[in-house]
């Protein structure tokens, strides 16, 4: 027995399948995947390109994050300096030697810390060898000076407070949050035309089925034709008309293979599925009427909906912006504080030990101002601030009718789509009976060909309108859930931020 090569790829193909949990039964109908909505959402949601590019944002904001972060990494400071001068003294008899030749050697440590206040805290360790050609019975030519210092300074009204300090955190914090949101959003998108997409498809194959089974049908009226003009009892003529609804038959089942083909492609190219690969849907679509209370959707919407998420997001964002700006308009008064510990000595031990000592303290304090005259800049920059503050809040007022109408659309299309599906099935069941009717009446004589084709025709059309019902349906209940901001949840899909952390971690 060959096993054909089409027949080993498609095996290959539903082994790749079960590795992201869907189980295709490839091997079993050679090229043919089965698969269940929730699989194909799940397909969707692992391996969309759209999604995967999608989520770099909020791995990116995380890197913003991590970034804001780094204000408060420790700043070091190192100093090694050598400086050689000679110089003209001004005056000869001060300095007891016509030229002045200085030698200086700096080698300092230091380092600052940033406090939430919005403060600095410094320590500084710094040490100087000193060498002249004064005259050494007057002067110390050759000593070492070292002192360990301390210093804070506060800002008591600009840029005071752990607000203004952390500001590009907690913005870049809200840019990530706001990222997610954004990417819900696609999800839910994904999603979305997944559940469209798949339901469109079991439609056309519905239909499909159909024009297969009015082919047939319109094959054995053309053979039942034949006969009875064979036989007399018909003239030749009938058969022109059967031969006429064959062909139109034909064509029919044409443009179904046509759409069930494009409808699959659409459907694998969303799921990432091979080029050759065919998808048939495993699951029936809900008849069911569903039941909904529309206050309750608007309200969940209202809370749920990623859109105004997003712009919720964006207002806290300009509301916090907007109490720095502020802050920022405020005169710049800061406390000044220092202290330091002092030791000199021709030997740089001596000069520690009088440090350590702690006989020659130095410290010091004071308040520092600064304000521009005027402060148009700070002030027109708070003016600014609170216009986008008020311009965010009246489109979250706007998104927020827009919305609640979003609901009220969806959830009387739901209910026009049920009462149409209603009467698409008793449409179709009617057609069914009435067809029967005249097959038998064209055994007796009672109707022409004709009359029987167009009576087919009229059972296809209904029936074509009961699987579109059934389809549309199903979308209008997506519709609902998308418009309510329940979708994600209806299909157990949770968004993390742990996703786009992993990705920044991939890369770091």
């Amino acid at each position: 027995m060959l096993i054909s090569p089409r027949f080993v790829k498609a095996c290959l193909v539903s082994a790749a399948l079960s590795v992201v949990g869907v189980s295709g039964n490839l091997c079993a109908q050679e090229n043919s995947v089965n698969l269940t909505l929730k699989q194909a959402v799940r397909m969707a949601v692992e391996k969309n390109l759209d999604l995967k590019a999608e989520l770099y944002n909020p791995a990116a904001a995380e890197a913003d994050i991590r970034k804001s972060k780094g204000m408060y990494d420790p700043l070091l400071n190192l100093l090694l300096h050598y400086q050689d001068s000679k110089t003209q003294p001004a005056s000869v008899y001060a300095s007891g030697t016509p030229v002045n030749h200085q030698r200086v050697f700096d080698y300092n440590a230091g380092i600052t810390q940033l406090i939430p206040s919005g403060g600095t805290v410094g320590l500084s360790f710094n040490n100087t060898w000193y060498r002249n050609n004064s005259d050494p019975n007057r002067f110390l030519n050759d000593y070492f000076s070292s002192d360990l210092s301390l210093y804070f300074t506060q800002p008591l009204l600009k840029s005071f407070g752990s607000e203004t300090t952390e500001l590009n955190i907690r913005v870049a914090k809200f840019g990530k949050e706001g990222a997610l949101e954004h990417y819900r959003e696609k999800l839910t998108d994904i999603v979305a035309k997944v559940r469209n997409q798949y339901f469109l498809l079991f439609s056309l194959r519905e239909y499909l089925e159909v024009s297969k089974a009015s082919l047939v049908l319109a094959e054995r009226i053309l053979g039942d034709t034949q006969a009875q003009v064979k036989a007399g009892v018909l003239p030749a003529m009938e058969i022109l008309n059967s031969e006429f609804g064959v062909a139109t038959m034909q064509k029919s089942l044409i443009d179904a293979e046509k759409a069930v083909k494009d409808q699959v492609d659409s459907l694998r190219s969303l799921l990432q599925l091979p080029a050759d690969a065919e998808i048939v849907p495993a699951d029936t679509p809900w008849h069911e009427q569903y039941v909904v209370d529309e206050d309750a959707a608007i309200r969940k919407a209202l809370v749920e909906r990623p859109e105004l998420k997003q712009l919720r997001i964006a207002l806290k964002t300009g509301e916090l912006q907007s109490r720095a700006a502020r802050n920022q308009t405020l005169p710049d008064l800061s406390l000044v504080l220092n202290t330091s510990l002092t030791g000199l000595g021709t030997e740089y031990n001596r000069a520690l030990d009088k440090v350590g000592s702690g006989k020659y303290p130095v410290w010091g304090g004071g308040l520092q101002l600064t304000y521009p005259l005027g402060n148009r800049t700070a002030q027109n920059e708070y003016v600014r601030s609170k216009l986008r503050v008020e311009q965010t809040s009246a489109q979250i007022r706007s998104m927020e009718d827009s919305v609640a109408n979003d609901v009220r659309f969806a959830v009387r299309a739901l209910q026009a789509g049920y009462k149409q599906l209603d009467v698409a099935e008793r449409g179709s069941a009617y057609a069914e009976e009435r067809l029967k009717a005249y097959i038998k009446k064209n055994k007796v004589g009672l109707a022409t060909v004709k009359d029987v084709l167009d009576v087919q025709n009229d059972m296809v059309s209904a029936k074509g309108n009961r699987i579109r019902a059934i389809a549309e349906y199903n979308i209008a209940v997506t519709a609902l859930w998308k418009a309510s901001g329940e979708l994600l949840e209806r299909e157990g899909i949770v968004v993390s931020e742990k996703d786009g952390d992993a990705l920044y971690e991939k890369n770091r």
